[in-house]
């Protein structure tokens, strides 16, 4: 991964609304969720949920397909991945006391 994507990515997911969408399509799996489904289920009018799909998916971290009338979104599993490598690979690689970190953190 490029810094640019790797940054791109970051920044879509660093809004509230956008970040919100993406853990809902997270929690759909990859069946996704219709655009018109997901927009009832995380309460955004259907203009403000199409812009931040967008942002999300030149970003790389949801895909869409179309499915008869309706358009799927689901979470670009993939990229998540290849960017949380990342960014232990370029940024917490020297991190003494990253095994404290992430039990800290993570697994309490």
């Amino acid at each position: 991964m490029e810094i640019k994507s790797a940054a791109a990515s970051l920044t879509a997911l660093g809004h509230e609304g956008r970040l919100v969408v993406y853990r809902r399509l997270v929690r759909a799996g990859p069946a996704g969720l219709a655009a018109g489904v997901l927009a009832r289920e995380v309460g955004l009018a259907p203009n403000t949920l199409s812009a931040s799909l967008k942002v999300l998916v030149h970003a790389g971290l949801v895909t869409s397909r179309r499915d008869g009338r309706s358009v799927v979104y689901a979470a670009a599993f993939d990229h998540m991945a290849t960017l949380i490598a990342y960014l232990v690979e370029n940024c917490c690689l020297e991190a003494i006391a990253l095994p404290s970190c992430i039990v800290a953190e993570g697994m309490s």
